[in-house]
């Protein structure tokens, strides 16, 4: 058994390894050894914090976490990186659905001290940390705990609906019940009076019933929020349940639950706030939910949509001396990353200046695409954002889409009544040339049609992403 002081130096030591991984995230050449630190940090924290003063239970803990490295294992060989989006947000369910768990716990635990009537023979662990606390110290543990059973309960239920928006078992359009707003504002507003009631002494009951209708309140918010802006919800999501985590970890009066909690808190807050940005959202509007929906009849679209092959692009690129490749999600779908990594290599042999545009909601999550490319030996140098390449589309002769839709839809600047007026998007169609890449003619993901399939300069290569570039690769001259 380890001392106190012992798993306080180690939390120590596990925060600044996390610090240092999310630190070194921020540059793809530094990525994997910030992984690294992330994981002996996990480690670290796990392993003192097993072994502190007042813990038992071995017999059942240690299989429960061997399951769990063995389940961890398995989604990690098996999720492809198309279904990252969603496992992002089934792992935040788990981190809600624990908090609500340490919750009713830690009540039970502290209704269980009380009733003793001041005798500590017997308690350990948390019990023995509740028996030590004053009056007032076991409100704030009472406040702990609503505080991480509403918000873990919210976290939950909404991952959950995101996890099935992202994967397609759900409808991504937004779906509210009849009162709409009304019925989450009634919902904060009866939890709010059930917290009064538990902190003035009611029964468990109050905690339970708090938990029912935060549990409602996590699904009909995320309910009402449209596909399109699933991206924004993942990251929102994810600040949700480090806030839940903190929120144990002052009930635990567990420093590295408190630092970490608050570390993906703030991240995931800071990361909503870009997103929104990114997709010109509101971040109230997004707290709330309820959007991502049109607004109106959209604008109807002339035209028509026209294929090519890939000899017509072949010749398109050879004549060229600015190419823009565009990824998004289709291109992860086809898991097509090491074909236009060969295409970008013989293009850039042939004299041809090729760089990369990454909308920052490319492929459903943050830094899906630079992830993708980077897998696949794309210079970084030639990768950029939105902000760094958009004003060059107008100097560039041919664009290349590949599985990307509402990212580059003009509709979002022309049509006001389109679900994603106003986001900012990358201005492909002012190229001399737009090929799109793409399976078929649907409206993909998000439902929303995209005017600029149907533009004069535009033309479709229809047909799987990855056998596309794969046949145009040889006609590169």
């Amino acid at each position: 058994m380890l001392s106190q002081g012992f798993v306080s130096a180690a939390a120590i030591a596990a925060s600044v390894l996390f610090i240092l991984s999310l630190g070194g995230l921020s540059n793809q050449e530094k990525a994997k050894r910030a992984v690294w630190y992330g994981i002996v940090g996990m480690a670290v924290a796990v392993l003192f914090t097993a072994f502190g003063p007042g813990i038992g239970g071995y017999w059942w803990m240690v299989p429960m976490m061997i399951i769990g490295a063995v389940v961890g294992v398995y989604l990690a060989k098996k999720v492809d990186m198309t279904e990252m989006p969603q496992l992002v947000a089934a792992l935040h369910s788990f981190v809600g659905l624990a908090a609500v768990f340490v919750g009713f716990n830690a009540d039970l635990e502290r209704r269980r001290v009380l009733a003793a009537e001041g005798s500590q023979e017997g308690f350990s662990a948390f019990a023995a940390l509740v028996a030590e606390k004053t009056p007032a110290e076991l409100t704030f543990l009472q406040i702990e705990v609503v505080l991480g059973v509403f918000i873990g309960a919210v976290t939950f239920t909404g991952s959950v609906i995101a996890f099935g928006k992202l994967a397609g078992k759900v409808d991504g359009k937004p779906r509210q019940l009849p009162g709409g707003h009304l019925l989450n504002a009634g919902a904060a507003a009866l939890s709010l009076l059930l917290a009064i009631l538990y902190l003035n002494g009611a029964g468990f009951w109050t905690l339970l019933l708090l938990a029912v209708l935060a549990l409602f309140i996590g699904y009909h918010l995320i309910m009402g929020i449209g596909g399109a802006d699933m991206p924004v919800v993942v990251s929102m999501l994810n600040s949700y349940s480090g806030w839940a985590a903190a929120a144990i970890g002052f009930t635990l009066s567990n420093d590295l639950l408190i630092v970490t909690g608050a570390l993906v808190g703030s991240s995931g807050a800071i990361l909503s706030y870009i997103m929104c940005k990114a997709m010109n959202r509101n971040f109230i509007n997004v707290i709330l939910g309820g959007f991502g929906g049109s607004q109106g009849p959209a604008a109807e679209i002339e035209g028509e949509q026209v294929a090519i092959d890939t000899g017509g692009v072949a010749s398109a690129l050879n004549d060229a001396d600015r190419v823009i490749i565009v990824p998004g999600y289709g291109m992860a779908v086809a898991q097509a990353q090491n074909a236009v990594s060969e295409l970008t290599r013989k293009l850039r042999s042939a004299g041809k200046d090729v760089r990369f545009g990454i909308h920052p909601v490319a492929g459903r999550l943050p830094g899906h695409m630079n992830v993708l490319l980077a897998e696949a030996k794309v210079p970084y140098d030639i990768v950029l954002e939105m902000d760094e390449i958009n004003d060059d589309f107008a100097e560039t002769d041919v664009v290349i889409v590949i599985g990307s839709n509402d990212i580059v839809n003009p509709a979002a600047q022309e049509d006001p009544n389109s679900p994603i007026a106003g986001m900012p998007v990358l201005r492909v169609w002012e190229a001399k040339q737009v090929f799109v890449c793409k399976r078929g003619q649907g409206t993909g993901y998000s439902g929303i049609e995209n005017p600029l399939f149907f533009k004069e300069n535009t033309r479709m290569l229809y047909g799987d992403a990855r056998s596309s570039i794969d046949t145009l690769v040889p006609l590169i001259e």
